[in-house]
């Protein structure tokens, strides 16, 4: 509470800073050609609502400043003869932070005197213009303002129209009814593992982001049949921006909230180069909240971790603009049961009962990338990086006589990656332009599980490897104006793995025809495939003579289709209908090769702890299918919503042929979102002196359950039972329908050079008690229900200056 009553006096004594001056910032940034990234001079930036207009044109180099602009919401609108018109609305403009924009004008396929054709980067048009269906950008504010998404990119998409969250603990995604494993995480050009605290090599997801959205730009986000220059991912694609630091002044961020003790800088290295770096360091805050009283629902744990990122921007030099990136993060927690008698009751949602476990990781990238103008319709991107993921786990076992801790299981996986992103970018004119290029990485693996073996009085290995393998990954895109309103993107990817020298080749196509104003519909095509989790390529089998073999080392690639339809239509400047209906069938699933059974890797993440077969074949199919419906307010005149329904099948076929639901198949989902910012001053003088800002969102979740197998409870002695799983019947029940509120409150205060924002979110406002999983007793032979996080209360105090 102490802490809570410091945040508060803070935000007291700064409110009463008095200034009595207008407070204005600057908006500045550079407009650009989309397809070839070459500036457009002469470029007309407007500042919508002002009176008399305040404008600017362009320089040279495509840049330009708005000064003296008074804070809060703007709206600007850019021109340029031969290009579509972009407005940029509800913007938000901060007294402790320069408005720092890049702004991409689409060249028109086809003059006409008659029309005017405008563009809005805000409203959801991604910002990879080959994707033509199931895509969207979203902005870092999304994810700062949507109640329950704890500034974390994942759980902010789960509010997107075909994608739920697993459980309230993590924030895994599963999009379409798909594995969570099957997304692909892209930063800066680069694939990289998983970006989570306390995250598995096998999952892409986690308790704690280590992504910092304050360091990140627009970014997209895609759901199915991507755009060929993506690979290995079935499910969908967080393509991931970091911005530039201030290339004009220094800037600094404080914040506390549940991410951490966080703070950040940014500015110039050379102003007249325009050379920038950004910086940021967190440190969890979540033992010091535990020492005042704050559960956040971690059992016996508490949870350690740090992290931080980087870039620097060196835009003009002799061979084009450069880039040096990083990012990092150093986690460890343990559930300690045999603790559990010393402290408050509680669940372990990661521990069983009767075991300690340690859980750690730690993830780094860091890359360099190079953008060369070749000429003016040409350009070409290189990105290079080095990756590193560590994931290790001990589980010890309880004696239940005794207490006596005896050793169980070990494990440790290690990954560096060496990558390379190339990319070529040519415009052949207005209608037409081609990217081709290839990914490339080079992988050392160093894995090993072993479990303790009582007879043997040993660790026995079940995985050991200690090796190198590569994937390669070229690709073709063609982009087709074919006039203004129809557009016709295609593609080829091929993916070559070199372990087993299995591939792929993979076509994609998409179709945007936008056929009255305000109207559009999209058709897209995509075929996808993903390798297995690789630790399954090097699972080992111990034979009689005490050597080993690797049954899955050719083991092929789960292949996949994607078939979408969409409609679009505007409902006046700031609110859109947008529907989807697709159709997934998924072959070359990976199934148990020596018995009949319904194991697949489809269902890969949905437990923990649960082992791969020794031997898998790829005999597995899978198909998903559903209707999604988007009802969305965009950001005016300080009210916003968001509605979304997802309604969807799921199944799959294991080696025992039949069909079963997917551990993913919840049926439906659906989202309600509204928010509104208030301004509380009234008199428009003051506020140009000091301003308040209230900001209210709320969120509702409906979902179906989650699925589950059944259990039945075996006697094997007195007072001792295990659980029998009725495999035959795999993810047939299903748990109580999922409902969850959340609620954000914040208060924030433009003052001159300063910006402040205290706020509390409330999540789980009502206290429902969503069921987590199974619980068996082994003791008993009870079978019960863990629940997941009650009522939590997170504070939030961010300082911009």
């Amino acid at each position: 509470m102490k802490q809570l009553l410091l945040l508060i006096f803070i935000w007291t004594l700064a409110m009463g800073a008095k200034s009595q001056q207008t407070i204005t910032q600057t908006v500045r940034g550079t407009v650009i050609d989309m397809q070839t990234l070459t500036p457009l001079p002469g470029a007309n930036v407007i500042l919508l609502n002002s009176d008399p207009i305040i404008g600017v044109s362009a320089d040279e180099n495509g840049r330009f400043r708005l000064e003296n602009i008074p804070v809060g919401r703007i709206g600007i609108r850019v021109t340029f003869l031969g290009y579509k018109d972009v407005f940029m609305t509800s913007l938000d403009l901060l007294a402790g932070k320069e408005l720092v924009l890049k702004i991409e004008m689409e060249e028109v396929a086809i003059m006409s005197e008659e029309v005017v054709i405008t563009a809005n980067s805000e409203k959801d048009n991604p910002i990879n213009d080959m994707a033509s269906v199931s895509a969207r950008s979203f902005t870092v504010e999304e994810t700062e303002r949507f109640a329950g998404s704890r500034n974390d990119v994942s759980r902010m998409a789960s509010n997107y129209a075909g994608v739920r969250g697993t459980d309230d603990s993590r924030n895994d995604i599963i999009i379409r009814g798909n594995s969570p494993s099957g997304l692909l995480w892209r930063l800066e050009g680069v694939d990289i593992p998983n970006p989570n605290h306390y995250g598995s090599t096998e999952s892409t997801g986690g308790p704690v982001s280590i992504l910092n959205n304050n360091q990140l730009a627009n970014s997209d986000f895609m759901t199915g049949a991507f755009p060929a220059e993506y690979g290995n991912a079935i499910s969908g694609v967080f393509d991931l921006k970091m911005r530039n630091g201030n290339d004009e002044k220094h800037e600094f961020l404080g914040q506390i909230g549940f991410n951490g003790f966080e703070f950040g800088a940014e500015g110039p290295i050379s102003r007249e180069k325009g050379s920038s770096y950004l910086a940021n360091y967190r440190y969890s805050t979540l033992e010091a909240f535990n020492a005042i009283g704050v559960d956040f629902g971690t059992g016996t744990a508490i949870p350690k971790y740090q992290d931080g990122s980087f870039k620097i921007n060196l835009p003009q030099t002799k061979l084009g603009s450069f880039t040096v990136f990083g990012m990092g993060g150093k986690s460890d927690i343990s559930f300690l049961n045999s603790e559990k008698d010393t402290l408050e009751e509680s669940v372990d949602f990661y521990a069983g009962e009767g075991f300690d476990l340690i859980n750690g990781s730690d993830m780094a990238v860091l890359g360099f990338s190079n953008t060369y103008l070749i000429n003016k319709n040409t350009y070409s991107k290189l990105v290079i990086a080095g990756t590193y993921h560590d994931f290790h786990v001990t589980i010890d076992s309880i004696n239940p006589e005794n207490y006596e801790i005896l050793p169980y299981f070990r494990n440790s996986h290690k990954e560096y990656k060496f990558f390379a992103n190339y990319s070529l970018n040519y415009r052949i004119n207005s209608q037409n332009s081609i990217k081709v290029g290839f990914t490339y990485s080079h992988s050392k693996y160093d894995f090993i599980d072993s479990a303790y073996i009582d007879e043997h009085d040993r660790f026995d290995i079940i995985t050991q490897f200690e090796g190198t393998t590569s994937l390669l990954q070229p690709y073709v895109e063609w982009q087709y104006k074919i006039n203004n309103e129809l557009t016709l993107n295609t593609g080829l990817h091929y993916q070559q793995f070199f372990y087993n020298n299995t591939n792929s080749i993979e076509p994609r196509a998409g179709l945007k025809w936008n056929f009255t104003p305000g109207q559009t519909l999209s058709f897209g095509y995509g075929y996808h495939s993903q390798l297995a989790p690789i630790t399954v390529y090097f699972d080992q089998t111990r034979l009689p003579d005490g050597t080993y073999f690797k049954p899955n080392k050719d083991l092929n690639m789960t292949h996949s289709q994607h078939f979408v339809v969409g409609y679009d239509r505007s409902l006046g400047d700031n609110m859109r209908l947008k529907t989807e209906a697709y159709y997934q069938y998924i072959t070359n699933a990976g199934v148990d090769g020596h018995e009949k059974n319904s194991f697949s890797l489809l269902n890969q993440g949905a437990n923990f702890g649960i082992f791969n077969p020794d031997t898998l074949i790829n005999e597995g199919t899978g198909r998903n299918y559903g209707l999604e419906i988007t009802l969305e307010r965009f950001l005016s005149n300080g009210m916003y919503f968001l509605i979304t329904t997802s309604f969807y099948d799921s199944k799959y076929k294991g080696s025992d042929g039949k069909l079963h639901n997917t551990a993913f198949n919840g049926n439906y989902v659906a989202n309600g979102l509204i928010g509104k910012e208030w301004s509380l001053s009234r008199d428009p003088e003051k506020r140009k002196k000091k301003q308040y800002k209230l900001l209210v969102d709320i969120k509702t979740t409906f979902a179906g359950g989650q699925r589950y197998t059944p259990i039945e409870a075996i006697q094997v002695g007195e007072n001792q039972y295990v659980a029998e799983y009725d495999n035959e019947n795999a993810f047939s029940k299903q748990f109580d329908d999922y409902f969850r509120t959340d609620l954000r409150i914040a208060l924030k205060q433009n003052n001159k050079k300063v910006t402040m924002e205290f706020a509390l979110d409330i999540q789980n406002l009502f206290n429902t008690q969503n069921i987590y999983n199974q619980s068996f007793n082994s003791r008993t032979g009870e079978i019960d229900f863990n629940y997941q996080l009650g009522i939590l209360v997170i504070p939030q105090f961010r300082i911009n200056f």
